[in-house]
């Protein structure tokens, strides 16, 4: 368990993402530094933003994918509905066959959905993983913790106390070396940093200057970026500084709050009348879009500001993202984009052997709305 945290993640997939998101991170903390403004939480900012930018692509797949599932699955309803209780060979495979169809109609396939999200998730994960190590992966930043990490090795009593510190309970099955103390001096709170330097005032002089060059890097808007806000609630409260105490508040609230409009911007299409499967999946999504906001608020309130300056970006990037895609989809010509896909299909049908098909095409339709009130279809033969 050596470096559980510091040493960069070597999971597979996972790591190879991280060792990627690292040298990106690497790059904007040094390029902040070269014009003089070496800050980790405005790292984090344009961090995040880059990240979002890079996986733009496969969002935009995605909300294509729900705009045009309001069209297409109440045809897939249909065929479903046609093959009820048929349960051969043959009309198992004629259904997957008109189902496939469809699909190819509409420009994606079964895994349309899923596949955006299976990649996106290794990618997400790696990002947190990123954010949650800095030390790990900006090179300046780790050393930082340097001469301090060398004498804390070399003084007597600084194992029993480091790992009994609050920072360290995660760490407590590493073996203790230098990955573990910048481990648990990059969780440590304010109060821990003070505990140190009083529990070791010979290394008074290393203790602060590590402490100093840190809150440097680590000062985002009168907040250290490596206490939770819950904490740094509690300590300007304490000492009158009421201003700081509403900024370290607004994190959470910005957090929950901004995951909560890009929930609402993101389109979802209604479940066929009758579909009490699609429904009580509706529901629970629904139930689930309600409820992560609230935990985005927990979270972040326990959590280091700099995890919530994260959450708060990635939710804002997504919003300008979804409002920018909805108003690009809602011109989006439905006839023109399944006379593509139809040709598409064809073309490799033909080179299959196969003869062509005739699939139906739709009226013109705005993409403006998802979720329409009248979900009668209009179709013409193509």
């Amino acid at each position: 368990m050596t470096g559980l945290f510091l040493t960069k993640n070597a999971t597979p997939i996972l790591g190879q993402f991280a060792a990627v998101l690292g040298w990106i991170i690497n790059g904007i903390f040094n390029f902040l530094d070269s014009i003089g403004i070496p800050n980790v939480g405005l790292t984090v900012v344009l961090f995040t933003v880059i990240i979002y930018t890079l996986m733009l692509p496969l969002t935009y797949k995605q909300q294509k994918f729900s705009r045009m599932s309001v069209k297409m699955n109440p045809e897939l309803q249909a065929i479903q509905k046609k093959y009820k209780g048929k349960q051969d060979q043959v009309s198992m495979m004629k259904m997957q066959d008109e189902m496939k169809a469809v699909y190819a109609k509409y420009g994606t396939s079964q895994t349309g959905s899923c596949l955006p999200l299976l990649i996106q998730l290794p990618f997400l994960l790696a990002v947190y993983r990123v954010v949650y190590a800095i030390p790990a992966y900006v090179d300046k930043v780790r050393a930082a913790y340097y001469p301090l990490v060398t004498e804390l090795l070399n003084s007597a009593g600084a194992q029993d106390f480091l790992t009994n510190l609050t920072s360290a309970a995660q760490f407590s099955r590493q073996e203790f070396n230098e990955n573990t103390i910048i481990d648990i001096l990059n969780k440590a709170s304010t109060a821990e940093w003070d505990s140190l330097a009083s529990n070791f005032p010979d290394l008074s002089g290393v203790i602060d200057q590590a402490r100093n060059v840190l809150e440097g890097f680590n000062n985002f808007i009168g907040l250290n970026i490596s206490n939770s806000p819950w904490f740094s609630i509690k300590q300007f409260w304490a000492e009158g500084a009421y201003l700081l105490l509403i900024v370290a508040l607004l994190i959470p609230v910005l957090a929950g709050l901004t995951q909560w409009i890009s929930v609402r911007l993101m389109p979802t299409a209604a479940p066929a009348t009758g579909d009490g499967n699609s429904e009580d999946m509706m529901k629970s999504m629904r139930m689930m879009n309600n409820f992560m906001p609230l935990m985005s608020v927990w979270f972040c309130f326990v959590l280091p500001v700099g995890v919530g300056i994260y959450w708060v970006m990635s939710a804002v990037v997504r919003m300008v993202q979804q409002l920018a895609i909805n108003k690009y989809l809602s011109k989006m010509d439905i006839d023109e984009e399944i006379k593509k896909n139809i040709e598409k299909y064809n073309r490799k049908r033909e080179k299959d052997g196969l003869p062509p098909e005739r699939l139906n095409n739709v009226a013109r339709t705005s993409a403006k709305s998802v979720e329409p009130k009248n979900t009668k279809k209009r179709e013409i033969t193509s």
